[in-house]
């Protein structure tokens, strides 16, 4: 079962682009967006993660930060964020040990047998960690509802 609102979001371990570990407790003390999308280099992801780019000041504004994470590599996410000039930061669950924890594991993923990547999913956290928004699709090809995600953030 997915994470819900007023739950504390499960701490993880992630490397970033840098093969840098990442912890969720590094990014408390401001509001923080954990964006979970399937994959790298898709249509879908990256229309998703650029309208996020697009939204960093409005985002700023409201003291919150962006965090994406998918079951990518340290490198593919680095030339992901390089391509399409994301600022915030990306990390890799090739383990899926955070999709696991947040209920939001997509098995047999575009129909592979055996692959597993995320649902597409936002969980925006208060700065205690506590989710305060929660949104998760089964279908990979919808976006989440951007103006939502703004508005969860500002009645935080």
């Amino acid at each position: 079962m997915a994470v819900k609102i007023g739950d504390k979001a499960p701490d993880f371990s992630l490397f970033d682009t840098e093969r840098t570990a990442r912890t969720l407790r590094e990014y408390l003390g401001k509001k923080t967006v954990l964006v979970f999308y399937p994959g790298a280099f898709t249509g879908v992801c990256t229309k998703e993660m650029c309208a996020f780019r697009d939204s960093m000041s409005r985002f700023n504004e409201l003291n919150a930060q962006v965090v994406g994470i998918s079951v990518d590599s340290p490198f593919a996410n680095k030339a992901f964020a390089t391509q399409n000039n994301l600022q915030f930061p990306l990390l890799s669950d090739s383990n899926r040990t955070a999709l696991v924890a947040y209920g939001i594991l997509h098995e047999d993923f575009a129909g592979l047998k055996g692959y597993s990547a995320a649902k597409r999913s936002v969980f925006v956290l208060d700065q205690d960690g506590v989710v305060r928004y929660a949104w998760v699709s089964d279908n990979p090809g919808i976006e989440p509802n951007y103006d939502e995600i703004t508005k969860s953030l500002g009645a935080i």
